[in-house]
């Protein structure tokens, strides 16, 4: 779902202890983040701030339909956006998917518009295997903020799930030369340059990408493709091995990408391409 930022606390500043709420959950820290929030709402059942931070946090562990009644218990009292946003990503999440583009559609329709939850509306529609709908809530929300390369970015990859490759291409290199260090458009375009064999063109993205998250082990093997594709097999398989060390779940991804590449390896049981992947270097 997207990611505002929790709605500011309405009235008094902030107490100390959703201060510390807040940055918990910036650090990950999604445990403490939750405890903190929910003994401010102990003391606020109304606290606007508290119930999103404490919502953020349990859909983070997988714990969403927890975060619902305290997202209810908000909205019947305040019309906020991004309380409503996150209440119909947690309705979702907890299977009552009509209920949450319901939620959605009605809160798609206020002005002045909050772009989330067009885009929560939109990943609601495309899980609901209505992908059609929500390109055009998207489209819809375009209309309003023309250059918001969020939802340019939105509307590629619901275009992308539609298998429109053209379209979503053109939308992400418009959007690429708009903000060009966004770290999510340049990885998706670099699938799309991939998927296209523009091999170098996207590995010159997966470096931009890979230098600020060298942990993203998925993005590393899509890179390693595009090294081997451009008959760099040293660097492809040491990227790799990269892989499947952080991720040895991954090791049948990394197979695939040196059986399948034209200038990769051929294996004749799976058990030897994991040795092969597993030595040092």
């Amino acid at each position: 779902m997207p990611k505002p930022p929790p709605p500011a606390n309405r009235g008094s500043p902030p107490s100390p202890a959703l201060q510390r709420a807040a940055l918990a959950l910036q650090m990950g820290q999604v445990a403490e983040a939750e405890r903190l929030a929910a003994e401010v709402l102990k003391a606020s059942r109304t606290d606007v701030a508290a119930a999103s931070i404490l919502a953020r946090a349990l859909m983070a562990q997988n714990r969403g339909a927890e975060a619902i009644a305290p997202l209810e218990r908000i909205a019947r009292r305040v019309e906020d956006g991004g309380v409503d946003t996150l209440l119909g990503a947690a309705l979702g999440g907890a299977g009552r998917r009509n209920e949450a583009i319901e939620l959605l559609r009605r809160t798609t329709a206020r002005r002045p518009p909050f772009f989330p939850a067009f885009q929560e509306l939109a990943g609601q529609l495309a899980a609901a295997n209505c992908v059609d709908d929500a390109v055009a809530v998207i489209e819809g929300a375009l209309v309003l903020a023309p250059g918001a390369v969020e939802l340019q970015l939105s509307l590629a990859r619901l275009l992308l799930q539609r298998h429109d490759r053209s379209r979503a291409r053109a939308i992400l290199e418009a959007a690429h030369a708009t903000a060009p260090g966004h770290p999510e458009i340049m990885t998706t375009l670099a699938r799309v340059r991939l998927l296209d064999g523009e091999y170098a063109a996207a590995a010159t993205l997966y470096r931009h990408v890979l230098a600020q998250r060298p942990d993203d082990a998925m993005m590393r093997a899509d890179f390693s493709v595009c090294l081997l594709e451009m008959g760099d097999r040293a660097a492809a398989e040491a990227n790799l091995r990269q892989v499947t060390r952080a991720r040895p779940q991954l090791i049948g991804r990394a197979t695939h990408a040196l059986v399948h590449s034209s200038h990769g390896r051929f294996f004749f049981r799976p058990s030897t391409a994991a040795k092969f992947l597993n030595e040092p270097g």
